[in-house]
């Protein structure tokens, strides 16, 4: 089975749909550490995300998630727009001319994705951020492929992979943004960044699984 262009629309708009339901309960999360504005930030970040497939005239993979990433890029609010932008850029990249995914690269993809997340980043895993979300998710897909699942296995493992990581920050103490400004008392709650992750992860999956 290989990933398409339309399957791959499929995924992008579920996964805004999974952020714009929960977008309120990002932003309460945010507002233990932050500025309490990250489901409002993403819901902006999703809606430049429709506005680009929406305005893509290709229909090609790389046309399509350079274009995502540009527009998110430019949303304001913290780090959340230039990395998530990146994310997608960098997953544009490694693209090339492919019109279609298999499960090999799909792995690429994710994994030029989140290399180009930790080139702008110095967060890693256990910091209390997005990356304790992203880096299990993309390590997942890595394996969940190498055993030689179908891609809706994968996707599906790497949506448990970001949503165990989103939930173990719960018990961590945040490390960067405003929230490390409180030292133990931001141990508690979920990371707001991490569970968009999630949210986007799970997202990914149901698009693809709903697609066909």
């Amino acid at each position: 089975m290989q990933t398409t262009f339309d399957q791959f629309v499929s995924m992008l708009r579920s996964a805004a749909a999974q952020v714009r339901a929960n977008h309120e309960m990002l932003s309460r999360l945010d507002s233990f550490g932050g500025d309490g504005d990250h489901g409002t930030t993403m819901l902006r970040a999703m809606t430049c995300l429709e506005k680009a497939i929406d305005a893509c005239t290709e229909k090609r993979l790389h046309s399509l998630l350079h274009e995502v990433g540009w527009a998110i890029m430019g949303v304001d609010g913290g780090a959340t727009g230039p990395l998530l932008g990146t994310f997608f850029m960098s997953m544009a990249e490694a693209a090339g001319d492919r019109e279609a995914l298999d499960a090999k690269a799909l792995v690429l993809l994710f994994e030029a994705g989140l290399a180009g997340v930790q080139r702008q980043s110095k967060a890693k895993v256990g910091d209390k951020t997005m990356m304790d979300a992203l880096v299990p998710a993309v390590r997942a897909i890595h394996l969940s492929a190498g055993a030689g699942n179908a891609l809706a296995v994968v996707l599906k493992d790497a949506a448990v992979a970001a949503e165990a990581g989103a939930v173990s920050t719960r018990d961590m103490q945040a490390r960067f943004g405003r929230a490390r400004n409180l030292g133990p008392r931001s141990i508690g709650n979920p990371d707001a960044g991490a569970t968009s992750i999630a949210l986007i992860f799970k997202g990914f999956y149901e698009g693809l699984t709903s697609n066909g």
